[in-house]
C-alpha cells in the first residue's frame, strides 16, 4: 500500500494502522442538509487513506502524497495551513468535545479528484476521525466522528456545510444510498442497485474548481437563515404550506426556500421510486433538481449547465449539477447502451466551446469508513 511505504519513508517506522474514509456524490437533496432537511447520498469508490501512529508529545506530524504540510502541535493547532486545518480541526473537534486525544504522525493518500463536488473534505476529516477513534479508543459511533469532522469544517476551517458530507462518508453502504433526516440523523439504507437494471450514473468532473470556505456558499445558507426567521420557522424544513411562504417572501429568500421545500419533496419521490424498484424513471426528478438549483438557489454555472443539457440531449435519462455547486460536476442516469452517446454529446459540446474535456467516469455505492490495515 503505498501509504504505508511514505510512512515509512517520512518516520523511519510502520504506521499502527490505516483508515480509509470515501468520498461522496449526492444523488438528490442539495442545499437541504443545513436547512434540517432530507438528503440521498451515497459514498463513491474513490477517497483518502490515512496512515496514522499515535505520539505522546503534543506533536501532529502530517505529510499528503499530494500536498506539502507541516507539523503542528496540540497547542497551536491553528497554524495549520491548507489542506492540514481539515486534519487539525478534527484533533481540535475531538479534543474541544473531552476527548483524551494526544498528538499523532499522519501521511494521507487521496484519490478523490479535489474541487470536483464529491467531498475530498469529508473523506479526509472522517479518515483521520476514525483512525483517533480507534487508536484513542473514544468509543464513537460512526455519526459522532461525522459530527466531529462537520464541527471541525465549521467551525475550525470556517466553512459552513451541513452534515451530510461526513454522515456519507462514515455510515456509507456498498450497493446502497444513504437517507438522511437531518435533523433527527436518523438514517436508513435505500437499495441503488444500477447494473441489475441496465443503469449507470456517470460523474461528469467539470474540471471547474470551487472552492466553499465561505463566499457565495454562506450568502445562501443566510438567505435560508432569514426566511426561516421572517417566516417565523426553526428551518425552512418545516415550511408546509409553500404557496403561502412564497407569498410572504421576495427577493433571494423567496427563490431559496422555493428550492429547499420542493427539493425535500423531491427526495422523498426518488425514495418513493427507488424502493418500487423504479430506478428508471427518477431522471425527470434528477432534471428538475437542476433547473431549481439553477434558477431559484442559483449555484449552478455554465460548464455545469451544459454538462447537463448535453448529457440529456446525448441519450442521459436525467442529469444534475451535484454537490455544493459554483463548479465541481453534474451526475447523469445513463441506461448502459447510450453511455457512449452521452460521453459523446458533453466532451463535443465542451470542444465547441473551447473548454478543456471533462472527466466522465461512472459510480457506484461503496462502503463507508474503515480501517485498511
Amino acid at each position: 500500500m503505498r501509504v504505508v511505504g511514505a510512512f515509512r519513508e517520512s518516520y523511519g517506522v510502520e504506521p499502527a494502522g490505516v483508515w480509509h474514509a470515501p468520498g461522496r456524490v449526492n444523488l438528490i437533496g442539495e442545499h437541504t442538509d443545513y436547512n434540517d432537511g432530507f438528503v440521498l447520498p451515497f459514498a463513491v469508490p474513490w477517497g483518502v487513506n490515512a496512515a496514522v501512529s499515535p505520539r505522546e508529545d503534543g506533536v501532529v506530524r502530517l505529510r499528503s502524497l499530494q500536498a506539502a504540510g507541516e507539523p503542528v502541535t496540540l497547542e497551536r493547532l491553528d497554524a495549520a495551513q491548507g489542506w492540514a486545518r481539515y486534519v487539525a480541526g478534527v484533533f481540535w473537534a475531538l479534543r474541544e468535545a473531552g476527548h483524551r486525544v494526544g498528538g499523532a504522525d499522519v501521511v494521507i493518500d487521496g484519490d478523490v479528484p479535489q474541487g470536483a463536488g464529491l467531498s475530498s473534505s469529508a473523506a479526509l476529516e472522517v479518515a483521520v476521525g476514525t483512525a483517533l477513534n480507534e487508536l484513542y479508543g473514544l468509543g464513537m459511533t460512526k455519526m459522532e466522528i461525522a459530527l466531529a469532522s462537520q464541527k471541525a469544517e465549521n467551525d475550525f476551517v470556517g466553512m459552513p456545510c451541513g452534515i451530510m458530507d461526513q454522515a456519507a462518508s462514515a455510515l456509507g453502504e456498498e450497493g446502497q444510498a444513504l437517507f438522511m433526516d437531518c435533523r433527527s440523523l436518523g438514517t436508513r439504507n435505500v437499495p441503488f442497485d444500477l447494473a441489475s437494471v441496465g443503469l449507470q450514473l456517470l460523474i461528469v468532473n467539470t474540471g471547474v474548481h470551487h472552492s466553499h470556505a465561505g463566499g457565495e456558499y454562506g450568502d445562501r445558507r443566510r438567505d435560508c437563515e432569514n426566511a426561516a426567521a421572517h417566516l417565523g420557522v426553526d428551518a425552512l424544513r418545516d415550511v408546509t404550506d409553500l404557496a403561502d411562504a412564497l407569498g410572504r417572501l421576495s427577493g433571494d429568500e423567496r427563490r431559496r426556500t422555493q428550492h429547499v421545500v420542493t427539493e425535500n419533496h423531491r427526495v422523498e419521490a426518488v425514495i418513493g421510486l427507488l424502493r418500487a424498484g423504479k430506478v428508471e424513471e427518477i431522471g425527470a426528478l434528477l432534471n428538475a433538481s437542476h433547473l431549481s438549483l439553477r434558477d431559484q438557489f442559483e449555484v449552478s454555472c455554465a460548464e455545469l449547465d451544459v454538462a447537463v443539457e448535453s448529457a440529456i440531449r446525448g441519450g442521459a435519462r436525467g442529469s444534475r449539477m451535484t454537490g455544493g455547486g459554483f463548479g465541481g460536476s453534474a451526475i447523469a442516469l445513463v441506461a448502459d447502451d447510450r453511455v457512449e452517446s452521452v460521453r459523446a454529446s458533453v466532451t463535443g459540446a465542451y470542444a465547441e466551446r473551447g473548454w478543456a474535456a471533462p472527466e466522465i467516469y461512472p459510480a457506484v455505492p461503496a462502503a463507508g469508513a474503515r480501517r485498511l490495515a
